[in-house]
């Protein structure tokens, strides 16, 4: 006897679309009849962080206000119509599968590329090191302080592109209506850390954290920054000042760049090494290796880890991730998966290749990006490539 399935009860099928975790698949459920797309919620609150999307570059000669990402698991490009990201603005990170955006002017737009919901967080004049802003200045609109109490101007441009080097937020911002989320940013020209919650209207300086400013992640409740030499500071800004505590580990030796990376109940150190290389008479930095570390708070001390097992990170200007690669398509465990997100001269106009690819932890080896084939880096094109974890919240 066949088995009508569109008959299903309809709290049957809400129980069995819980068990989805990839978001294709919730899609391709919803869309089998319009009993089942009835029965559940067109919006899924319970998926896990989904597989990354590469954000690609655009052409300085292409003036569509489409971007293209590229998805990992099928190995397909999706175009999403995103003027707001379009048009050389400057993206300052991803977090929980929203884009920040900064444009030629103080705005810091939020924008979910799949749901096209946008927020804008408090504008870049409010930091309190920008003493004034007025457009009237032309090429020198923005009115500064630095650490030392000397005062200096910057340009639209300077402030867009040199000002704010990352943005992490806590949550999704409009997951819930009403949900409380914080934004931190960490600074380019002092290396600050500056958070904001949802509905202040200026952005806090965390005392105390400056030179902290490698990378930023949120864990358990709290902001963890990094520094050069793989110490830590510990922001808990949830109350209404921020208190500060360190994790003193010995000082790492070596390596350009730290990233920090929660996985499962503990985090991860990734340090990164740079080669310099010369191309068309230009310095271009290429990754050589990577090493991963794993804090030990009983030390506390930073242990060598040789092997990621079925884990695979992903890492860059986007909050860092790491997502455990069983079931899912077109990725391997045990693998770094990076972009480009330190040298202006590898973009902007200057002559030079992306430096993204897949690092192997298992040998050492790179590989690339199966949307970037090698020796077919795109040249001339910027912002640089940038992971976004799919969010249809």
């Amino acid at each position: 006897m066949a088995v009508d399935w569109t008959q299903l009860p309809p709290e049957l099928i809400e129980i069995i679309s819980k068990k989805i975790t990839i978001y294709s698949d919730y899609l391709h459920f919803q869309a089998v009849c319009h009993a089942w797309k009835s029965s559940i919620p067109k919006t899924p609150n319970h998926l896990p962080p989904q597989l990354p999307w590469l954000l690609l570059p655009q052409s300085q000669s292409n003036q569509s206000s489409y971007r293209a990402f590229f998805n990992l698991s099928t190995y397909k490009f999706h175009s999403l119509n995103l003027p707001e990201a379009s048009h050389r603005k400057k993206h300052c990170g991803s977090s929980h599968g929203w884009l920040i955006i900064l444009d030629d002017s103080p705005s810091i737009l939020v924008i979910n590329p799949l749901t096209r919901r946008k927020i804008h967080l408090p504008a870049i004049s409010s930091f309190p090191n920008v003493v004034s802003f007025d457009y009237a200045n032309v090429g020198r609109e923005y009115f500064l302080v630095n650490p030392q109490g000397e005062r200096y101007t910057a340009s639209l441009r300077q402030m867009r592109d040199g000002f704010i080097k990352k943005v992490v937020m806590s949550s999704s911002p409009l997951e819930k209506k009403g949900d409380f989320f914080v934004a931190m940013a960490i600074l380019c020209s002092t290396g600050d850390l500056a958070y904001c919650k949802n509905g202040d209207e200026c952005w806090n300086i965390v005392e105390n954290s400056r030179s902290f400013s490698e990378d930023v992640i949120y864990f358990n409740g709290l902001f963890y920054a990094v520094n050069k030499a793989g110490q830590i500071v510990v922001c808990d800004v949830n109350g209404n000042s921020p208190k500060v505590s360190f994790i003193e580990t010995p000082r790492q030796i070596g390596g350009d760049m730290q990233y920090l990376v929660s996985s499962g109940d503990g985090l991860l150190l990734v340090t990164r090494y740079l080669d310099l290389d010369v191309e068309f008479d230009t310095f271009i930095y290429k990754t050589a290796r990577f090493e991963v570390f794993k804090l030990d708070l009983n030390g506390p001390r930073w242990e060598r880890v040789t092997s990621l097992g079925d884990m695979m990170l992903f890492i860059g200007e986007n909050s860092s991730l790491a997502l455990s690669a069983s079931g899912l398509s077109g990725c391997m465990g045990d693998c770094i998966y990076y972009t480009d997100d330190y040298s202006a001269n590898n973009y902007d106009g200057h002559i030079g290749e992306h430096d993204l690819g897949i690092f192997k932890l298992s040998d050492g080896s790179i590989e690339p990006l199966p949307c970037y084939p090698r020796n077919s880096y795109s040249r001339l094109q910027w912002p640089p490539p940038l992971w976004i974890s799919p969010n249809p919240c």
